[in-house]
């Protein structure tokens, strides 16, 4: 029987999905401008990109070890690795290099809806992977159940998240033309992606510790980062200048 399931079709839709955010970003960057300069802003892009790769690998090998074992070749071989470790990891390196560069303002916001948009696509790949990606849910007799090739029709977690990172996006869009604080849209954007994931992995058939999976547990950890800072910064509250900043960085 004909699968539209292929392992070779995750790469192909990898790279559409880094293509179409870097698209996204270039053309919100051009329209609404940049609080950085050109050299700052590729140096933040670059310690974002240093820390993702690291956060996804350290991660993807945690995500693995309770049902695998922690072993350091892990690091090193190919596949395991996570989008949640990525943006948690993306996030520390962009603050550290902020820190050694001493800058202070909030960077985060342009690359909200980009990331939105690059991890939709991408999230199509895994779909379309099926069961070598690791990514389905678990059974499920709703009518839109998908069987992935094993004969289990399961619920399509991947497409529950492409469909609500375009809700995500929707909602930052609107936001992004209204008054806001600097930050607000990145760290609404991590908030919300990070509480998506901790809902939606309790129907991933992953080991367990603790009631919840690694990634879930790490969705929690960055949920109290994000609150604790909300709270000692007050990003959440608008300030008189801010009232102009419809459609800023």
């Amino acid at each position: 029987m004909a699968t539209i399931f292929h392992p070779a079709l995750h790469p192909l839709f990898e790279s559409l999905g880094y293509a179409a955010g870097f698209a996204v970003y270039r053309g919100l960057r051009s329209r609404q401008g940049d609080a950085l300069d050109d050299e700052r802003r590729w140096m933040v892009i670059a310690a974002a990109a240093v820390g993702g790769l690291v956060g996804s690998r350290v991660l993807g090998v945690a995500e693995q070890a309770p049902a695998m074992g922690l072993h350091l070749a892990m690091f090193f071989a190919s596949g395991g690795k996570t989008i949640v470790g990525g943006l948690l990891g993306g996030w520390a390196g962009v603050e550290l290099a902020k820190f050694a560069m001493k800058m202070k303002r909030r960077t985060g916001d342009l690359f909200a809806i980009p990331l939105c948009v690059g991890i939709a696509v991408g999230r199509l790949g895994c779909f379309f992977a099926g069961l070598a990606d690791d990514t389905y849910g678990t059974p499920t007799s709703l009518p839109w159940g998908v069987n992935f090739g094993d004969g289990a029709r399961r619920h399509p977690t991947q497409l529950y998240e492409f469909f609500s990172l375009a809700i995500l996006a929707a909602v930052l869009w609107w936001m992004k033309r209204r008054p806001h604080r600097e930050g607000q849209l990145f760290r609404i954007f991590m908030a919300a992606y990070l509480a998506w994931r901790l809902a939606i992995d309790f129907i991933k058939p992953q080991p367990l510790i603790g009631g919840m999976n690694v990634i879930q547990w790490a969705c929690a950890a960055g949920i109290c980062v994000i609150a604790c800072g909300a709270i000692r910064t007050g990003v959440w509250r608008l300030r008189a200048e801010d009232t102009a900043r419809a459609g800023g960085t």
